[in-house]
């Protein structure tokens, strides 16, 4: 008899209203090799930390809550990075869509590789996956590497993925006044973001915020954005026309 593969859980969230569409469970797993400046939980940092879960029993305690989802509701994978945990995403996605469930995943497509074995697992479970959240933190690829200490190149390539199959995205994009901000870079995604075609059907831009900088300082590490404060009105406004994000409005 085969184990069943374990998904290292940071936390839950059991009615989430904003990493989907509707009222969504959503499961922060642990683990990330992304080191965002801007990052608000760095908690989720540390590979092999939290807390372990077989994908029936988290689907058993989501299933809880399916009353409350209403006909848009569902599942949301987010993290950390739950593609370092694809394996488990697979089971829990077979899980899900046996009872019906809508899923989704949060990523910010760090992991992806068209190498094996990672990519025929990411292959099947796109069978399963009605939603990618796809968080894309700098176009600009230098910029990237200096913020989040990884390049974007396959991060870029899993969007194009993703549109290729046609499967629908929300992409979401965090403004930090001084990093991701500038125009030219807004306007350079915007043009990647129109590449892709119909398979988005939601651009989100997120203002950066200072809700996690006390985190920092309880895991003693270095907070690299102090003094940056959150954009100004304006500055979300000009991204959002920009990004032309109202063109978009979940179609």
């Amino acid at each position: 008899m085969t184990e069943d593969t374990l998904g290292y859980v940071h936390s839950i969230e059991t009615f989430g209203s904003v990493d989907g569409p509707g009222i969504r469970f959503v499961v922060f797993m642990q683990g990330c090799r992304l080191r965002c400046a801007f990052c608000h939980n760095p908690d989720t940092w540390n590979i092999g930390g939290g807390t372990p879960y077989t994908a029936q029993e988290l689907i058993d305690q989501a299933v809880d809550y399916q009353a409350y989802w209403g006909d848009e509701g569902g599942i949301t994978i987010s993290g950390g990075e739950p593609l370092l945990q694809i394996d488990f995403i697979l089971e829990l996605f077979k899980l899900a869509k046996e009872k019906g469930v809508h899923t989704a995943i949060d990523s910010c497509g760090g992991p992806f590789t068209r190498e094996e074995p990672f990519y025929s697992v990411y292959d099947e479970l796109m069978q399963y996956t009605d939603l990618v959240l796809m968080d894309i933190k700098h176009i600009n690829n230098e910029f990237h590497k200096k913020y989040t200490m990884a390049e974007n190149t396959n991060i870029l390539e899993m969007a194009r993925d993703l549109a290729d199959r046609n499967i629908p995205m929300w992409i979401r994009h965090v403004l930090v006044p001084e990093h991701s901000d500038f125009d030219e870079d807004l306007k350079s995604l915007s043009s990647f973001i129109q590449s892709l075609g119909s398979a988005v059907k939601n651009v989100e831009v997120l203002p950066y915020h200072k809700l996690g900088v006390y985190k920092y300082k309880e895991l003693g590490i270095p907070y690299r954005l102090e003094g940056i404060e959150p954009p100004t009105k304006d500055r979300v406004e000009n991204a959002n026309r920009i990004l032309m994000t109202n063109q978009y409005q979940n179609k």
